[in-house]
């Protein structure tokens, strides 16, 4: 007597729809691969780099001299009332943290386009992993930072203890653009050749170098205020040097990360059943 033996086969098919709802369980399950990809990211960078992980230290404290020459002692820009040394460096934490999780994300996809052509998993990992790996530079310098902050006798308020959501705002945000960008890259290629313009450009539309206190109130501060990395940046600066207190301009930052984000996600979704195809 023969018996028949039935093995259950999963299908798995990509979202439909322009919001088809995320697997979020799906990507719990899948969290070892986003560890896995974040720390061969961290690996590949400091691979055979003779500085290793001192240039997360380099960049921003180099861009801090060059800035506190030309913006703080030349141009004499206001830094309210705040060391200028300190009180750029407070903005290129978070500008370094956006900029290069920006440059990872955005070419992500067809980075690893040998991974999506054989083997199913969540999309969105890829990106977010690229996201994820930069908390490593960041924890870096922010204790460089901390002994800026010392050294020119600055003590945080209580305001400090809103650092985790502005840090988790700046992933945020660029996880937001890195979605919209890695997904047109994998349809238009010369995105990816775009992607250093447009950090270069938008660290001069972002106040890094400035203070977001230079902007007039009013109409051109909302607008402004669409920029989300001036959220970001304004807030942070208040959190650890008490600047200039979040306003208007942080508020119109947030809902723009979050119109950002929400359509990011829905266009990845849609783009995503033709990405093993396309890249």
């Amino acid at each position: 007597m023969e018996f028949e033996t039935q093995i259950p086969v999963a299908v798995y098919e990509p979202p439909r729809g322009w919001f088809p709802g995320m697997r979020w369980r799906e990507l719990w399950e899948y969290r070892e691969l986003l560890y896995f990809l974040t720390w061969r990211d961290i690996k590949i960078r400091y691979k055979q780099a003779a500085l290793g992980v001192t240039w997360a230290v380099l960049q921003p404290l180099l861009t801090m001299v060059i800035f506190s020459v030309i913006f703080g002692r030349l141009a004499k820009l206001p830094s309210d009332g705040i060391p200028y040394p300190v009180f750029s460096f407070a903005a290129l934490l978070p500008w370094q943290l956006f900029s290069g999780a920006l440059s990872r994300a955005g070419s992500s996809l067809v980075a690893n386009r040998n991974l999506l052509t054989k083997v199913y998993f969540p999309r969105l990992i890829i990106p977010l992993s690229a996201v994820v790996a930069g908390m490593v530079d960041f924890g870096i310098s922010f204790i460089v930072l901390i002994g800026l902050m010392l050294f020119y006798g600055i003590i945080p308020t209580w305001a400090i203890l809103t650092l985790p959501f502005l840090v988790l705002f700046a992933m945020l945000t660029a996880l937001a653009v890195g979605l919209w960008l890695s997904a047109l890259n994998v349809q238009y290629r010369d995105v990816e050749h775009a992607i250093p313009f447009i950090i270069q450009a938008w660290m001069y539309a972002s106040p890094v170098a400035y203070s977001a206190g230079l902007i007039p109130t009013g109409f051109w501060r909302i607008v402004y205020g669409l920029n989300p990395l001036a959220g970001v940046i304004q807030g942070f600066r208040w959190a650890l040097l008490g600047a200039e207190p979040p306003d208007m301009l942080f508020l119109v930052s947030v809902v723009m990360v979050i119109v950002l984000l929400v359509t990011g996600l829905m266009y990845f979704q849609k783009m995503e059943e033709s990405f093993a195809d396309v890249v």
